[in-house]
């Protein structure tokens, strides 16, 4: 079992210490592989379209990139951490997400994404922990992912893990043990199910690219759905 982890921060704080303890009942059984934002992927998008219209090898943040979308593609399992920054998740974690904008079903989605099992954890000290969640899983669910669960936590005490009361710890630890056990328990040789909110997407992605076909067969998106046979008859979700 392939793990990779995306941390929305680098700091060793509240959102580390529960990705910590999700990841505990998961090491001895898989190959994890985790990036630390914005240290692995310094840079902002700065919407030069590039990955969308020409080549995604070109944009400038491509050694960065490539390195994350590799192991993410490779992974059975995504883990993205972010603690909740005004409502959302953090500026670093949105940068990356920008990078991958080529990847969303409306342009050159990877048929591996859909797939791939997703869990999202996110945090706030009063509020805001589901909006900063939302902010991942639109991404997600946007590459092809059907399978996301989302693990918040509302602290309501403080910001400094060793403050926060035992009773409430162990309470946030027992959540993320049961979801790590169940997730560990999973037949990755078996693809996740693809669900019909991802299915539609993709009918209704694929009708617009016929249409883009028609006007401009050499248009980059057109050329990469009808390469993968998504215009016709083959499908991400389906084995060839």
């Amino acid at each position: 079992m392939k793990i990779t982890v995306i941390n929305g921060t680098e700091k060793k704080g509240v959102t580390y210490r529960l990705k910590e303890l999700f990841l505990e009942h998961l090491r001895d059984s898989a190959e994890i592989t985790e990036f630390y934002l914005p240290k692995d992927c310094p840079s902002f998008c700065v919407g030069c379209t590039t990955c969308f219209l020409t080549d995604e090898h070109k944009c400038r943040d491509r050694e960065y990139v490539e390195k994350i979308e590799k192991a993410l593609l490779e992974a059975d399992l995504l883990v993205f951490t972010s603690p909740t920054y005004v409502f959302h998740a953090t500026g670093a974690m949105k940068a990356m997400l920008d990078h991958f904008g080529y990847r969303w079903m409306p342009h050159r989605p990877a048929k591996e994404m859909f797939g791939k099992r997703a869990v999202v954890i996110t945090q706030a000290l009063g509020s805001g922990e589901k909006s900063a969640a939302k902010d991942i899983k639109d991404s997600l669910s946007w590459w092809g992912v059907s399978d996301i669960r989302v693990i918040t936590f509302k602290l309501m005490s403080d910001i400094d893990w060793n403050k926060i009361p035992e009773k409430k710890r162990a309470a946030f630890a027992g959540r993320l043990y049961k979801e790590a056990d169940r997730l560990k328990k999973i037949d990755y040789t078996k693809p996740a199910r693809t669900s019909l909110i991802t299915k539609a997407k993709f009918y209704a992605v694929r009708m617009m690219q016929s249409n883009l076909g028609k006007s401009d067969p050499e248009y980059t998106d057109y050329k990469y759905w009808k390469n993968n046979g998504w215009i016709d008859k083959a499908r991400p979700w389906k084995k060839n």
